[in-house]
């Protein structure tokens, strides 16, 4: 029987069939109650004694991957709170090694006992977890139990740390030097081509003309593979080759635009890097991925001389709707006139659902939405340039991921996104994100070391006053609710 069209799970069981000979295995319920947790817990502390040695060990994890697999959702987080709980740091034994360490003199006995130190500090649940590596797809397990992990993780501190384990041993075994570059053509597997259908995150793959565009000969696919699940892409990375900068998604993906010649071309535009992997989310790869597919444009199609993004903005609406609420600067204000007077000339309620949300319906009256252009351009420069988090890094996680890959803010896109879900979450901005090769190395130590963001002037005009009408807007704030203290304020 073809093991393509199983359930993961199936799949799993008949990769680990070799493995399971162990007599007397609990029969546990599909939601894991209390009162069999403490089965569980011999089953996993059997598992790290290893009394018979390796063999015995990866039958045993084989035995708990099975029923892992078999349990329900609240079946699954029972299982990761008995493995993060039951099997954390030993702090009396982490304690007196750091103790005995102190009191070394002798430079044998203080190597001897950091070592000691070393192991101690080491949960035993980490060994358990290394146990499945050695098994048949135990690294696909182990990704996807980490998915599982990721929705679970705010329900106790216990968690949080089971997830940095498994996170740490993951981006230990997906080193950058182990992945395999493919790009994807019409011709390519069909079950690839199902996968990337699939796996798609960021704009939609509708049907399999809409597939068939996204591969045409003015468009490259590349998917990056680990020699630990060879059949499983990692990553899908989507380039347009068009001349100048695109700027709006839906006609970048318009199927009935004419394709652009490939040597006439000289931009290539990266309009969706998608994980296939949800467990492998917060392991960045850092620049190479974006680097390897550079390296093969330029390799085939010297005439290209831009590499950019047209990326989402998805956390803009969110921290817009908040600011809108919350602050009562000049460019908030102005944006509050501008929603004034676009649902009055809509004869609708002054908010951004109200004004924004019809875009996408081709009756929506455009020169009412176009007067919020100028004040959201403003505040998305401010979102994107000036606002950041605790740390100094960006708000928005698209951002902080290509500008720590070392590129620059190139420019803000006006309904460069009117899907549902654009308008949803970015407001119907999207931006261009620009890898100038001569200025990545740089642009990533000054990134990295003091958060400095790159950006076009075009995009640092936005942020100056002299450089919008915004106070002619704001000259308008009479006209708000409240205006009394606006005034004044």
């Amino acid at each position: 029987m073809n093991t393509r069209f199983l359930p993961p799970w199936q799949r799993l069981q008949r990769a680990w069939r070799d493995w399971r000979q162990l007599d007397g295995i609990p029969t546990i319920a599909p939601e894991l109650p209390p009162e069999e947790w403490e089965q569980v817990e011999a089953l996993m502390a059997e598992c790290l004694a290893a009394r018979h040695g390796e063999v015995s060990a990866r039958q045993h994890a084989a035995a708990l991957g099975e029923l892992y697999l078999t349990l329900n959702s609240m079946g699954r987080q029972h299982f990761l709170e008995i493995l993060a709980s039951r099997f954390s740091i030993d702090r009396e034994r982490v304690q007196q090694a750091a103790r005995l360490l102190s009191e070394r003199e002798d430079d044998a006995v203080f190597a001897e006992q950091v070592r000691e130190l070393q192991e101690a500090v080491i949960a035993p649940r980490q060994q358990l977890l290394r146990q499945f590596n050695a098994l048949p797809q135990g690294v696909k397990f182990l990704i996807d139990m980490r998915a599982d992990l990721l929705d679970f993780r705010q329900a106790s501190p216990d968690l949080k740390a089971l997830d940095n384990d498994l996170k740490q041993l993951l981006a230990t075994w997906f080193d950058i030097g182990f992945l395999r570059m493919e790009r994807i053509t019409w011709k390519s597997p069909a079950a690839l081509l199902e996968k990337l259908m699939a796996y798609e995150a960021v704009h939609a793959i509708t049907s399999w003309n809409a597939l068939h565009h996204r591969l045409e000969s003015d468009r490259h696919c590349y998917a990056f593979f680990h020699p630990a699940i060879s059949d499983e892409p990692l990553i899908f990375i989507e380039v347009a080759l068009v001349k100048g900068l695109a700027t709006s998604i839906q006609s970048l993906l318009d199927e009935t635009q004419p394709d652009v010649e490939p040597a006439r071309a000289d931009t290539a535009i990266f309009y969706s890097i998608s994980n296939a992997q949800a467990g492998l989310k917060g392991i960045s790869f850092g620049p190479f991925l974006i680097k390897k597919v550079v390296d093969s444009l330029q390799a085939s199609l010297p005439n290209l001389k831009i590499f950019s993004t047209l990326s989402p903005i998805p956390g803009f609406r969110r921290w817009l709707e908040t600011v809108l609420a919350e602050e009562e600067s000049e460019e908030v204000i102005a944006c509050k006139v501008a929603l004034e007077e676009a649902a009055a000339r809509l004869g609708t309620e002054s908010t951004l659902s109200a004004v924004l949300d019809p875009l996408h319906l081709a009756e929506s009256p455009q020169d009412a939405a176009d007067i919020l252009k100028e004040p959201l351009l403003v505040l998305c420069a401010r979102y994107l340039y000036e606002r950041r988090q605790k740390d100094g890094a960006p708000l928005d996680p698209v951002a902080r991921f290509h500008l720590g890959n070392g590129a620059r803010i190139e420019q803000i896109n006006w309904q460069g996104d009117l899907s549902e879900k654009g308008l949803r979450e970015s407001c119907g901005l999207m931006v261009n994100y620009c890898y100038r090769l001569e200025e990545i190395k740089q642009n990533i130590e000054a990134y990295s070391m003091e958060k400095r963001i790159a950006s076009a002037s075009r995009v640092r005009n936005l942020l100056r006053e002299e450089g919008s009408s915004l106070t002619n807007l704001s000259g308008l704030r009479r006209l708000l609710p409240g205006s009394r203290n606006t005034e004044t304020s």
